[in-house]
């Protein structure tokens, strides 16, 4: 069973550099074609500083910034056994290649369900870049599968 005096609690601020050929790798991932996402030409163009990050691309830094592995380690959770259950997010501002975004995460809830056979974690994040503007909000929901409980 998961300690539920987690709920409440803000994890330690992670960080993570938006690199251009990293954007450029995510793009072609996700068959993103747009040359916005991949030129700088073509995104000053477009208006933009730089290469702007699409949407999805701030989960993939907060993975990177080891943010989820420091909470399934503070957690003692068996990372086996977890999941990702659910992820929103909330647009303030566009995230650009040569920036850093900073991370701050607190978990908002954690339940049960099926008499603890699956818990879950509610985490909600915000993420904010090297001039403190709020990029973005992401609310995520961690499942945790107790395959020992039914």
């Amino acid at each position: 069973m998961i300690d539920r005096s987690w709920i409440g609690r803000e994890l330690p601020a992670s960080t993570f550099d938006i690199e251009r050929g990293r954007l450029t790798f995510f793009a072609q991932a996700i068959g993103e074609t747009d040359p916005v996402y991949r030129d700088p030409e073509a995104a000053r163009a477009a208006g933009h500083p730089d290469v702007p990050a699409p949407p999805t691309f701030l989960f993939s830094g907060e993975l990177d910034s080891g943010a989820l592995e420091h909470l399934v380690r503070e957690m003692g959770l068996d990372l086996l056994r977890v999941l990702h259950g659910e992820q929103t997010f909330t647009y303030h501002a566009l995230a650009y290649a040569g920036e850093r975004m900073t991370i701050r995460s607190r978990i908002d809830d954690i339940y049960e369900r099926k008499n603890g056979a699956m818990e879950f974690i509610v985490k909600s994040t915000r993420i904010t870049n090297d001039r403190d503007v709020l990029v973005a909000e992401a609310r995520s929901l961690i499942v945790v599968r107790n395959p020992g409980k039914r």
